[in-house]
């Protein structure tokens, strides 16, 4: 199986200031790189020191019709009056191209780091990503896709057991176990829920603090249940969990409903999400940022860790759910 490549070596600072010169807006300050290694991003000012964020979304990924589906998506929840970071419109459209390349401004919106284990801040994001769903729950994506087993597992799962990346001293083991999670998965997966347009890459990173959350970075918008925006603002030991999931799910079902059937899928998603995470890594290496950013990724000690956590994860996904919550 193989991946098309492309990394954005052609899309040096002139041509971005001359693409943004073509919508309107004369870069005043230089640019400032954000951390993206999906795509690629900057900061920059204006001669009238108004500051926006450029965003170049990576060829290959997502069509126009995909992208214009997650610009809608975000202007819907801005317009219902949800704190994101939303795309401005120039030349009657958020999306822009150069050298084949869309892109898209944004305002440059700061703020402080979501803390974690700041309950508060737990309470504002379940009451803001209730919100979101109950935008979320107006219509489906029509181009982008539902998240599945599919793009999350049986996909990555033909990529790495092809990749050189991974140690040939531990490829039959890794397989091995990483089809047994597989198995696993596919027993334990279901379709009972309720379908929505979700933020899809709902982590603590893509919240920035401004008097409340500000969600930010929709590009990974799909398809797909609930409970996929909400566990991964979960940390800690099993107690934690257990207190954390009672505040959320608390101040999520003031505003609106909760399907309790998507509570088993917790750790299939964490499952899933540890193999696409592996395979994105995998599709993106020929990117000559990915070896810089991810030189361990060749080291036979990460694959040794990868092997042993899966094979924890198995254990979880064939255990009864430890997450008992005393509102459900």
């Amino acid at each position: 199986m193989t991946e098309p490549s492309f990394d954005f070596q052609t899309l040096d600072p002139e041509t971005v200031v001359d693409s943004l010169w073509n919508t309107g807006i004369r870069v005043d300050s230089g640019l400032t790189p954000l951390n993206s290694y999906e795509n690629r991003v900057w900061q920059l000012s204006d001669e009238d020191r108004h500051r926006y964020v450029a965003k170049y979304y990576r060829p290959q990924r997502w069509s126009k019709e995909q992208l214009s589906e997650e610009h809608h998506f975000t202007l819907e929840l801005a317009e219902a009056g949800i704190s994101v970071a939303a795309p401005l419109s120039y030349n009657s459209s958020t999306l822009q191209q150069t050298q084949g390349i869309w892109f898209a401004i944004f305002p440059s919106m700061g703020g402080r780091q979501y803390e974690i284990d700041n309950y508060e801040h737990l309470e504002q994001a379940a009451q803001t990503l209730a919100r979101i769903h109950q935008v979320g729950r107006r219509s489906q994506f029509q181009y982008r896709p539902t998240l599945g087993l599919e793009e999350y597992f049986y996909q990555p799962f033909n990529l790495l057991s092809e990749s050189p990346l991974v140690p040939t001293a531990l490829k039959a083991n890794f397989v091995a176990v990483l089809k047994e999670l597989g198995d696993q998965l596919s027993t334990v997966w279901h379709t009972n829920w309720d379908s929505l347009r979700l933020h899809g890459d709902c982590h603590p990173g893509n919240i920035l603090w401004r008097e409340g959350p500000l969600f930010v970075d929709l590009d990974d918008a799909r398809n797909g249940p609930a409970v996929q925006d909400l566990w991964m603002l979960v940390t800690g030991d099993l107690n934690e969990q257990r207190v954390q999931w009672d505040i959320l799910l608390e101040c999520y079902t003031e505003l609106t409903e909760f399907n309790v059937n998507e509570l088993s899928l917790i750790e299939p998603l964490r499952a899933m999400r540890m193999v696409y995470y592996l395979a994105w890594v995998v599709r993106r290496w020929q990117d000559p940022a990915f070896p810089k950013a991810f030189p361990w990724f060749k080291e036979v000690d990460f694959w040794h860790r990868q092997i042993t956590q899966m094979r924890t994860q198995i254990a979880l996904l064939q255990s009864p759910p430890s997450l008992v919550l005393s509102q459900f």
